[in-house]
């Protein structure tokens, strides 16, 4: 089977809210989500699975709503940093020099907010992704998640100790091929040639 993990897209900027963010996608990240549905609705695509969040939720209706399909709702797709009152762009926070980007950087994982248990994080995303692919041999299933997530996942699939170690972009196409044998391999990684006509 084919495991398409994609980001989620472009959601707002929310800081200090005091609870759990929790953002909408932005304008962008609409237009975002319309052109990964419109991309990958003409694949033959079975099934589409999303983290709780409302930005992955967002991303994943308009596709799901093109092929005819409901989504599924899995909680082990949710980012490490579910919990946070704050959702700032890693683009923002790079360029900022914040310090919660030097902690993901350097993964010092029990000085960021929650204090994250990396291993454990890990085992979830890949419990859920193995559970997706379980549940769908011989088929193609669209997982719109997060960047940890994916990043966790696919570090797991290539043996890397990291569990951060490549950016993926909004609403970016990452593919897994899965065999009934249990060989798991990246086919593609990043892919954005859908987004450029969000580029300007």
């Amino acid at each position: 089977m084919q495991l398409l993990l994609v980001r989620h897209a472009e959601p707002q900027r929310i800081e200090g809210l005091g609870a759990p963010a929790d953002p909408s996608l932005t304008a962008l990240g609409r237009r975002q989500a319309a052109a990964l549905s419109a991309w990958l609705a003409a694949e033959p695509i079975d099934h589409v699975v999303s983290s709780p969040l409302r930005r992955a939720v967002e991303t994943a209706r308009p596709l799901a709503t093109a092929l005819g399909v409901d989504v599924e709702v899995m909680d082990g797709l949710a980012e490490w940093d579910r919990e946070s009152d704050s959702y700032i762009p890693v683009e923002e926070l790079r360029a900022a020099k914040d310090e919660r980007w030097r902690l993901m950087v350097e993964e010092r994982w029990d000085e960021m907010e929650g204090g994250i248990d990396p291993a454990a994080f890990r085992a979830s995303v890949t419990a859920a992704a193995e559970d997706v692919i379980g549940r769908h041999p011989s088929r193609r299933v669209v997982a719109v998640c997060h960047g940890g997530v994916i990043n966790a996942y696919l570090g797991g699939v290539l043996g890397l100790s990291r569990v951060l170690w490549f950016h993926p972009e909004y609403a970016s196409i990452s593919r897994v091929a899965a065999s009934t044998g249990g060989i798991r391999s990246i086919v593609s990684l990043n892919e954005t040639g859908h987004l450029r006509v969000d580029a300007t």
